[in-house]
């Protein structure tokens, strides 16, 4: 048997104004900043083809805020970031 955690989903607006739900599938730290790993949640959560949706954290008081990482280079930090983590936490 496995245990199922519920995760956390979050209704944002793109760049087009289509409104996406996401669910929170990780939060990382890179350089003192924080980033969320997002699955879009109307995919089929079997679906191994689920893509993966990356965007610093910022907090604004007591809430949370997504952005967009426009910066090629911080995106490719991030992700590298990610990639060396899980190779070495396998």
């Amino acid at each position: 048997m496995t245990d199922e955690v519920e995760m956390e989903v979050i209704t944002t607006v793109d760049e087009e104004g289509n409104e996406l739900r996401l669910k929170l599938y990780d939060i990382v730290v890179v350089d003192d900043t924080e980033y969320a790993l997002l699955l879009n949640a109307d995919d089929d959560e079997d679906d191994e083809e689920s893509e993966l949706v990356l965007m610093r954290l910022k907090k604004e008081g007591e809430d949370y805020v997504f952005e967009s990482i426009e910066d090629q280079d911080e995106f490719d930090l991030v992700s590298q970031a990610i990639i060396d983590d899980a190779a070495e936490n396998g």
